[in-house]
């Protein structure tokens, strides 16, 4: 009997448990988004109007999730925004700050340079933990970008983890 009540419960608590990719498009809406992954990190408006919910795992995470309803209330589309992908859309010298915000999600970190600002986001990059970090001009366009891998955390490019012997 306890075995029994332990599987019940378990699969209970499974059945709760929500994941961005478990909301189907066009089915979904931003009811049943709330009620199973609760409140955004951050809500905005694009200029089709659509609504975006950005749920991220940060500071320490290394996902963001970004959920677009449309007008009817629905999900249209969930997306990862913290993707190669998306670090190859930030260009040097042509993306701004609100354009690395729209592409990334809100960053985990800021630093005011002397030259600018930088701002970091914690990432995955293959089976890495790392960072990407994104420097500002002045004017708040893209100097330039940089991944930083974290070889405290994982196996580097020895398969064995990071640190020497």
């Amino acid at each position: 009997m306890p075995k029994t009540l332990f599987l019940l419960l378990l699969a209970g608590v499974l059945a709760g448990c929500a994941t961005p990719g478990s909301f189907v498009p066009q089915q979904s809406t931003i009811t049943d988004v709330r009620a199973r992954m609760g409140s955004p990190t951050d809500i905005r408006f694009d200029r089709n109007s659509d609504e975006l919910w950005e749920y991220a795992t940060g500071p320490s995470g290394t996902e963001t999730y970004l959920f677009r309803f449309g007008k009817d209330g629905r999900v249209k589309a969930v997306t990862q925004l913290l993707t190669e992908e998306q670090f190859g859309k930030i260009l040097p010298q042509q993306t701004t700050k609100a354009g690395a915000r729209d592409l990334l999600g809100r960053p985990s970190d800021q630093a005011f340079l002397y030259n600018g600002t930088s701002w970091t986001w914690r990432v995955r990059v293959g089976p890495q933990d790392g960072h990407f970090v994104v420097h500002f001009d002045p004017n708040d366009v893209v100097l330039d970008k940089i991944i930083l891998i974290d070889m405290s955390r994982g196996n580097g490019d020895r398969g064995e983890g990071g640190g020497g012997k």
